[in-house]
């Protein structure tokens, strides 16, 4: 690992940190040397991570309901006592199927988890950012923020939403000296994409397999990207290893041109 991707005494903050890809950042995190705190809605999980990750900090915390972030940002302070890394990076799969057959309760969940709460937490955070001499936010879209993905469409439109918003918020904190980046995963392999894979094969009324090899092939790599593969772009986006990299889209889906 390169000297300048330290993260030795950083206060870090990861969103929905107790499992799949927050739990590997939280541990690529912690083993980089920084502090970390990670909230989710998931207790048993927070306890989980809390127990295999030593020195972690975790608290519960929904990013979409505003009392519970401004909670969450009072456990920042108690526990970090600052902040130099958000990584906004809780966000649900939301609902699959055509866009005639979706409701609005559906399409306003999605949005309130997968963008609404990065402005929350972001909110609360630049301040705490800017008085960091390497404040960083780190936000989680996805290669459906950048391609269209039929059938998907609530989490699409989130996760184009989130390019925006970070794109919009390097330009207006660096001159603080603050960065703000995304990061686009593509399929990562794990218990969340299964679940999305069975939802879009009843959807389409086919057999899981045929959709599950469609998302294992739509690569040129011919595979799905693993939690380790973002948890360290991650790293790198958050260390001075990627001092001048910002208001960037980071891709890493192992070039796919097209979503199934």
């Amino acid at each position: 690992m390169f000297d300048e991707a330290s993260m030795k005494d950083r206060k870090v903050l990861i969103t929905a940190g107790a499992s799949g890809l927050g739990l590997e950042m939280a541990k690529v995190f912690a083993a980089a040397g920084a502090r970390v705190l990670v909230c989710d809605v998931d207790e048993n999980a927070l306890k989980a991570a809390g127990a295999a990750i030593p020195g972690l900090h975790t608290t519960l915390a929904d990013v979409s309901d505003e009392a519970s972030v401004a909670a969450l940002f009072e456990q920042v302070d108690a526990r970090l006592g600052g902040l130099d890394v958000l990584i906004n990076n809780a966000g649900i799969a939301g609902p699959t199927g055509y866009v005639e057959t979706l409701s609005k309760a559906d399409w306003d969940r999605t949005l309130a988890v997968n963008i609404t709460g990065q402005f929350l937490c972001a909110r609360l955070a630049v301040p705490l950012l800017k008085q960091s001499k390497a404040g960083v936010m780190i936000n989680l879209s996805s290669a459906a923020g950048h391609l269209g993905f039929a059938g998907r469409s609530a989490y699409s439109a989130s996760k184009w939403a989130v390019v925006g918003f970070t794109k919009t918020l390097a330009i207006e904190l660096g001159k603080f000296g603050v960065r703000v980046n995304a990061i686009l995963p593509g399929a990562v392999e794990g218990p969340r994409i299964r679940a999305v894979i069975a939802a879009k094969a009843k959807t389409l009324g086919v057999p899981v397999e045929e959709v599950a090899h469609s998302y294992e092939s739509q690569a040129s790599l011919g595979r799905m990207v693993s939690a380790r593969d973002i948890a360290n772009m991650a790293l790198f986006a958050a260390s001075d290893a990627g001092a001048s990299v910002n208001g960037q889209a980071l891709v890493v889906d192992g070039h796919t041109q097209a979503l199934v």
